[in-house]
């Protein structure tokens, strides 16, 4: 048992994030270097590789948690690389939607490659249950945090008699 009060847990759990993402960008960097990506690129790669249909710019930042400014930076850098295109969005004419080219698939595919045997060394080591749980937890977390910053949120109504105690 922990000395910790339960939100010293929750901040722990956040510097665990804050440390893990800034080792997964760092990895990501070296893994994907050799092939021409750099982790930012691979991310929104990713978010249009597993979307099933096209997504704007927007879109891809909320799905991300990215500012929409950063996600536009990158795209217009996979643009110029021709790892993407846009194509005309029939719900928003300025907005429009981003495409996988093949050349961004086949960079998407060996980004994944790449990163296969790192996947394959946390799954031996923290298993395939911890894995499903931690996402969870953070899917969770995420909601919550979305939750608490939402315009219509009231920190009063999600008090609790405990808070005031």
């Amino acid at each position: 048992m922990s000395n910790h009060s339960p939100s010293a847990h929750v901040r722990d759990l956040a510097l665990a994030v804050f440390e893990t993402n800034g080792r997964l960008v760092d990895t990501g960097n070296a893994l994907v270097r050799p092939i021409g990506l750099t982790t930012a690129w691979w991310q929104v790669l990713g978010a249009l590789g597993y979307s099933p249909y096209p997504l704007p710019v927007a879109h891809i930042a909320r799905n991300m948690g990215l500012t929409r400014q950063a996600v536009q930076r990158v795209v217009n850098l996979l643009l110029a690389n021709g790892l993407v295109s846009e194509q005309p969005n029939p719900h928003h004419q300025r907005a429009k939607l981003i495409v996988l080219t093949a050349v961004g698939r086949a960079a998407l595919a060996g980004a994944e490659r790449a990163v296969a045997p790192l996947d394959q060394a946390i799954l031996d080591q923290i298993g395939a249950d911890r894995i499903v749980a931690a996402v969870a937890v953070l899917r969770e977390m995420n909601a919550v945090i979305a939750d608490s910053l939402s315009p219509t949120a009231d920190p009063a109504a999600r008090s609790t008699p405990k808070d005031s105690a």
